[in-house]
């Protein structure tokens, strides 16, 4: 990652104060691995392949990172083997996030950040998750 100040360019992450390593397993043997930073000034570094996306689904998503509630009622809906992980920095906050797609609010988390989990996915659709 350079460090460019350039607004079209990426920037350090200590630079944003945002930055997180992303992993997603397809469940079938597929992981990739992303970095991105993200800038209040809509500064984008790093190489997830859909950076500005991803930084707009998360600044838009109430508490991205939160898990689900413990008493929550959620649907018995299978969305899919994925999984994912998020970690490090965001607005000053620390992050360990994991993501799943095992019943109707673990798919609702992780299609409110879709574009950051599913690179090219609207947020607020999840899509090829394995099941309706």
């Amino acid at each position: 990652m350079s460090s460019s100040a350039s607004p079209s360019g990426p920037v350090s992450a200590s630079a944003t104060g945002s930055s997180v390593t992303v992993t997603v397993d397809d469940g079938n043997g597929g992981r990739q691995t992303w970095e991105l930073s993200c800038s209040a000034d809509g500064v984008v570094a790093g190489d997830h392949p859909d950076a500005q996306n991803a930084c707009a689904a998360i600044a838009a998503a109430k508490k991205p990172w939160a898990p689900v509630p413990k008493d929550a009622a959620c649907t018995m809906i299978y969305g899919g083997p994925q999984t994912a992980t998020v970690k490090g920095t965001w607005d000053g906050v620390d992050v360990d996030a994991a993501f799943n797609r095992e019943d109707g609010c673990e798919i609702a988390r992780w299609d409110r950040i879709a574009p950051l989990l599913q690179p090219g996915t609207p947020a607020g659709r999840g899509g090829s998750g394995g099941g309706t």
